[in-house]
């Protein structure tokens, strides 16, 4: 049996007699459906033509010629790369935003597909392959999918559409800024105040056509932790001689992992404190002078965030000197909490109960991974969902995830994705009237 939020049934009930009435769902659906062909060849394209965090130059070029073949307001060279586009409805209104991510990842792609990446680059000193590997291309497609749709039918929309294609979700290479943060710092928000925004992502090992979210905190804040600890070089033979920074690393290591165990109220949020490298030495026999650390820091409660940083300096500078060595703890504040705002969480369930129809709803655990979207939900309401795309018949479970080299998607949830972005749209804008 389908599975739906229980209280939002009398809701729903109610908004489904105006939304049945109104000729816009039957009129998206079937544009949407004359759209189809052209949305799995936009995602192709993408897909065949993957490009880096804030690379994105012949994307951004393809997606602001699809949007102005569309009569749309087009502006380009956003946060480097992005691109935007007003729809301006028939009917005056508030202003809704959408939001699709535009990069792909270092990886070489070995799914087999026609029109599987083949493109290399330069990626941390070494050549790589590159690929759509977390479903940006179908975000993206899905977002021209919904931008075509609406504007066969703009004299009927009450109000103004802001479509972003955003840079940079990844992550901006090392010394350069990028992102959802990017684009507000240059004023985004401020010459286009959207009343709300909504955004999707595809995978995550979901069954087709399923979705997920949650009210209020649904993906982690993240930070980059780097600790360098410094010792005195000696021979490996007399570490008597020195002190050596390897094992007081390791120390430090140990320590880190009660911060999460023993310091932290874990009944109120989750948090993560995971070292992913260390860097140090170079000869069998040599202690060096100098190890380094570098890890991440996942959490969903603000306070419980401050306090994690705190215990990691504290840990790490103590631990460095009772053995006569020093630590220096720099953390960089990644992403913040994607946080789904509870009044339209409550207002647009009934829209996303009616575009599933008999596939499910569900509530996710806490996701431990982070979205840059998380920027944008800060500054106006957001709602965040996920929408399953693993191919029908294959199982969830043992399904490439994103991020692997084998990630795929089945091209139906397209269609689904463009339903859904586009009714929120509609439907937040009449309710806005």
């Amino acid at each position: 049996m389908k599975k739906i939020f229980s209280i939002f049934i009398l809701t729903s009930t109610l908004l489904f007699s105006t939304v049945n009435a109104a000729p816009e769902w039957q009129a998206i659906d079937t544009v949407i459906a004359t759209n189809n062909q052209q949305i799995i060849e936009w995602r192709r394209w993408f897909h065949q033509n993957p490009e880096l965090s804030n690379r994105e130059f012949n994307t951004a070029e393809y997606i602001a010629r699809e949007l102005s073949n569309m009569g749309l307001e087009v502006e380009t060279g956003i946060a480097k790369t992005g691109v935007i586009a007003v729809l301006q409805g028939g009917k005056p209104g508030k202003t809704v935003a959408l939001r699709a991510d535009m990069d792909a990842l270092p990886v070489r792609e070995q799914t087999g597909l026609a029109f599987a990446s083949t493109v290399e680059t330069e990626f941390g000193g070494k050549t790589v392959g590159v690929m759509h590997a977390c479903g940006h291309d179908a975000h993206m497609a899905i977002l021209l999918g919904v931008a075509k749709t609406l504007s066969a039918m703009r004299d009927q929309i009450p109000g103004k559409v802001l479509f972003i294609f955003q840079p940079a979700e990844e992550g901006a290479p090392v010394g350069e800024e990028g992102g959802a943060e990017l684009m507000l710092q240059e004023g985004l928000f401020e010459k286009h105040k959207p009343e709300a925004i909504f955004g999707l992502h595809v995978g995550l090992n979901m069954p087709f056509g399923t979705i997920a979210l949650r009210r209020g905190p649904m993906m982690a804040a993240v930070d980059t932790l780097t600790i360098k600890v410094r010792g005195r070089q000696t021979h490996g033979a007399r570490p008597w001689g020195g002190v050596d920074p390897i094992v007081t690393s390791a120390q430090i290591i140990n320590g880190l992992q009660t911060i999460v165990s023993r310091k932290v109220n874990i009944t109120k949020a989750p948090a993560i404190v995971t070292i992913g490298k260390i860097t140090g030495g170079i000869r069998h026999n040599i202690i060096p002078d100098e190890v380094e650390l570098w890890g991440t820091i996942r959490s969903f409660d603000p306070k419980m965030r401050e306090q994690i940083h705190a215990e990691v300096k504290l840990i790490a500078e103590n631990i460095a000197a009772s053995a006569g060595a020093t630590a220096t703890v720099e953390i960089d504040t990644g992403y913040p909490v994607t946080v789904n705002d509870s009044d339209l969480f409550d207002q647009m369930m009934p829209t996303l109960v009616k575009v599933s129809g008999e596939r499910e709803i569900f509530t996710p655990n806490l996701v431990t991974g982070a979205e840059d979207f998380s920027f944008f939900a800060n500054e106006i309401p957001g709602l965040y969902f996920y929408l399953g795309s693993v191919a029908q018949g294959q199982d969830p479970l043992t399904a490439p995830s994103n991020h692997s080299p084998m990630f795929d998607v089945d091209e139906q949830v397209l269609g689904l994705g463009t339903r859904a972005l586009s009714h929120l749209a509609i439907d937040f804008l009449v309710t806005q009237e």
